[in-house]
């Protein structure tokens, strides 16, 4: 017989997500970006100018992905997207001014995390930097 699901660490940090993507809606929602493209906002806030692809590997999603939430995005004023001038077949991504913009709005989601978890930004660091061996664990780093 399996464990109860609140024995199980697959459940507990789906669930967990779950709730941090309830959390962050209404303030996703008041911007006009969805989670998926707040993590786009974030992988270029890491390096502008992404290709398509690297941006998908670094978010651990299929190109396919997101190609529309980009042109979405694009469409919105938020990222402006180009041909690369050394290979024509990858798009390269880059923030626009407004979205470099919502980037710094966006910080009001890391805030409520820390608010409402009632943890400390050390404690929730530790806590993320587990989950993030666990999951090199699994994935053999890649």
């Amino acid at each position: 017989m399996p464990l109860p699901l609140d024995n199980q660490l697959c459940f507990t940090l789906y669930a967990t997500s779950m709730a941090i993507n309830r959390t962050y809606k209404p303030m996703l929602d008041e911007m006009n970006i969805t989670y998926p493209q707040y993590l786009v906002l974030n992988a270029l806030a890491e390096a502008d100018g992404m290709s398509v692809g690297t941006i998908a590997h670094r978010l651990a999603l299929e190109s396919s992905t997101i190609t529309p939430l980009v042109k979405r995005m694009e469409q919105a004023g938020l990222v402006r997207r180009q041909r690369s001038q050394v290979d024509e077949r990858q798009v390269q991504v880059d923030l626009t001014s407004a979205g470099r913009a919502l980037l710094v709005r966006c910080n009001c989601l890391n805030e409520t995390l820390i608010e409402r978890s009632g943890m400390t930004l050390a404690q929730l660091d530790a806590l993320n930097r587990q989950i993030q061996a666990l999951r090199d664990a699994l994935t053999g780093g890649q």
